[in-house]
């Protein structure tokens, strides 16, 4: 799921279409979901790995047909495991119309959760999209495997968009199926209470310790060069909680004349996307003593500089 905060960023616009099980790399294949929108790119990149006995990862939102062609596709191959990243009614629901369909385990990510508890009266805006019927046969975490004839997945913990969210490695072909948790068409939304902005930009980190070629993410074409672009995203957050920081000493006070100054021409379906990442930034920054707030970080809190 985006946010459409890319103004210093470099993304990469090509789209996969959907409708269509294409061959993109060695043991991958990729068929897009018709879910798309200002949120899902083209729609929520569903990936097999492997032939014959094979993964499914993110089987998508709760779509027969998207599930129906899916199986078509599949004709003559055995569904070993369905492997979810995270709980976004666009990634998971698919995966129990697809287990039932095929006795395949489910497997990943474990059940929704969220970064912290509610402040008193505060409603989450994102609530909506999260899949709490979510209920995998296995959690898998750091280094847990799922492997199939002549393929690896490696579950790596990469909390932040989603708590519970997990990328997997291919080691295979030096791949990574990066969720949203890293995206080459649009920045990621962190939003307050389910994610959080230190545990994005910690899981920034950790990826960049790695070695992986190619990203292939939950929406949008792949990342090619993960080492540059994981040094582009996190110095975009960066420069992102500096210009907050600068709106809060010319003197405002809410996220709503923050996300006016800072996304100038923002399409103005992801401005409420603007508002919660900027409210996860804000978060960070008063957890970190530089920022001040009346009470608990809120969406609709009162902040100055510390």
């Amino acid at each position: 799921m985006a946010d459409g905060d890319e103004s210093s960023l470099t993304l990469d616009p090509t789209m996969p279409a959907p409708g269509r099980l294409e061959t993109v790399g060695p043991l991958i294949r990729r068929r897009v979901a018709p879910n798309g929108g200002p949120f899902t790119a083209t729609g929520t990149c569903t990936y097999v790995i492997g032939t014959d006995q094979v993964a499914v990862i993110d089987p998508g939102p709760d779509d027969p047909a998207h599930i129906d062609a899916l199986l078509s596709d599949l004709t003559g191959e055995r569904i070993a495991a369905v492997v979810v990243t995270h709980t976004h009614r666009d990634h998971s629901p698919g995966a129990r119309l697809l287990a039932a369909r095929t006795g395949a385990p489910i497997v990943g990510c474990g059940p929704h959760r969220a970064a912290r508890a509610l402040a008193e009266n505060e409603v989450p805006l994102l609530d909506a999209s999260a899949d709490r019927a979510h209920a995998p046969d296995r959690v898998l975490t750091e280094g847990d495997v799922v492997s199939g004839p002549g393929w690896t997945l490696v579950a790596l913990e990469t909390p932040g968009h989603t708590m519970n969210h997990l990328a997997f490695a291919l080691p295979e072909t030096q791949a990574l199926f990066s969720g949203d948790h890293v995206m080459a068409w649009s920045t990621t939304i962190v939003a307050p209470p389910d994610g959080a902005m230190q545990a994005y930009m910690a899981s920034l980190e950790k990826l960049r310790g790695r070695d992986e070629r190619i990203y292939w993410p939950g929406h949008g074409g792949p990342v090619r060069e993960p080492a540059r672009f994981l040094r582009g995203l996190a110095c975009h957050r960066r420069q992102r909680e500096a210009a907050i920081r600068a709106r809060l000493t010319r003197g405002d006070t809410g996220i709503a004349h923050i996300v006016a100054a800072i996304y100038q021409g923002l399409d103005p379906r992801l401005r409420g996307a603007a508002a919660l990442s900027v409210f996860a930034h804000l978060e960070d920054l008063v957890d970190r003593g530089l920022v001040a707030s009346d009470g608990a970080p809120r969406l609709d809190g009162t902040y100055r500089p510390a």
